[in-house]
Order: structure tokens, then sequence, then C-alpha cells
């Protein structure tokens, strides 16, 4: 049985809210995305990818099919707009199966598993992450870093031929957690203060998530908020 919180909030410092989010416990299938903020149609996008990568799964097609599909269906639809910008959405996506896990993302929205301790299982499609990668630069130095925010990977902006969709399975088990959530929560949370509410087991998954939601506009509100925890009972 999949228990399953979910929210979002347009932060502190935003007009509007260009995240979205899906979250299916029938289908097993949730999902976070983020559309490119400054792009005028950033809502567009998200909720555009959103629909398409549901309602491919939701037809038999695996989350790494459906997500490249959906990454079509977003370029031919920003073709249709006039403006010199492409409309772009990072995608971090779940999907749960009867004894196994699929993870998939592009961009920096995260999926994060809780099993005694914190650990992020998607790997930020992003410059500081590729220095960090390259060695030269510490993951401290990273969470601080002026260009942080730079993501070298987006549906709906980076090239299909130089699409990377980031992959990840492993086997399911009774009491994992997953946490999923766009940049507006790990911007303003560290992961520390993550895991000691998400662990917490005297709150449901939607109280976790009420307080990530929290944590995030006490740490400042400064992009929009979204996450998704699904507890695996």
């Amino acid at each position: 049985m999949i228990e399953f919180g979910h929210g979002t909030h347009v932060g502190l410092r935003r007009a509007r809210n260009e995240d979205t989010y899906h979250a299916d416990a029938s289908l097993g299938l949730f999902l976070v995305a983020d559309g490119m903020g400054g792009h005028q149609h950033g809502e567009v996008a998200s909720a555009l990818v959103r629909d398409a990568v549901a309602d491919l799964v939701a037809r038999g097609h695996s989350l790494v099919e459906a997500v490249r599909a959906a990454d079509e269906r977003l370029i031919q639809h920003s073709r249709g707009f006039h403006d010199a910008r492409p409309m772009g959405t990072t995608i971090a996506a779940l999907r749960l199966h009867a004894d196994s896990y699929e993870v998939v993302w592009v961009g920096d929205s995260r999926v994060y598993l809780w099993q005694k301790h914190l650990r992020q299982v998607s790997h930020d499609h992003s410059l500081v992450q590729e220095l960090v990668a390259a060695g030269t630069l510490d993951p401290a130095q990273a969470a601080r870093h002026p260009q942080r925010n730079v993501i070298t990977q987006a549906l709906g902006i980076t090239a299909p031929d130089q699409l990377h969709i980031g992959m990840a399975r492993g086997r399911l088990e009774p009491g994992m957690c997953f946490l999923l959530c766009s940049d507006g929560l790990t911007e303003d949370v560290p992961d520390n203060a993550i895991a000691s509410i998400v662990s917490r087991q005297d709150l449901s998954a939607q109280e976790c998530v009420e307080h990530l939601l929290l944590a995030a506009l006490e740490g400042g509100g400064s992009d929009n908020i979204t996450a998704i925890i699904a507890r695996v009972n």
C-alpha cells in the first residue's frame, strides 16, 4: 500500500507558480515538473509535460519513453509561440511497481529516498554538479555557488539528440519513503532538515509535505516550492 502526500506553493518572491505535479497511487506514478522561470510559458511547459507523461504511462509506456515523447510534444507545441526563448521544464518522476521502483529525471528537480538515512537518488543536471563531478568544486561550495541554479538539461530546450534522461532502478521494500521536489525546496531547506521531517513516523505523508513547504517558506521562499512524499507500507 502506498501512502502519499503532495503540495505546492508559489513561494514569497514569485508572481506565479510554474511548478506542477502528478500523484497517482493506483498507477504508481508520481512526478514533479518545474517550468523555466522567465520564459513566459513555464507553467504551460510543466503542465504539458505532466499531462503527456501521465497519459503515456497509463497507456503502457515506460517512464523513459514517456519523458522522451513528452519532450517531443513540448518542442512541437512551443513552435506555435512567437518567442525567441523556447519554453522548458525539468522533471523528476517515480514509478512504483509490485516489487521494484524506477526513477527518471531531467534538470535539477530531485528524487530522494529515506531508508534509515536520506539519499539523493537523482543527480542534478546542473553546472555546479558538473564541477563537483570533475573535482573542481566541493559540495559545500556548490550549495553557495552563484551559478547553482544554472541547469544543463531541460525538456523543450535541450536538443533532442543531446537530451540526457537520468535513470535509476531498485528493489522496492516496505518502509521506503520517497520524496520528489522542485529546487524551491532544496534551495531553502538543507538536506539534514529535510531528513528530520521526512523521517517522522508520527506525521502522515501529507503532514510531512506541509512541514516541508513551511520550512521552505521560513527559509526565504525564494522560488516556487513543490513536494510529493510516497511511503511504501
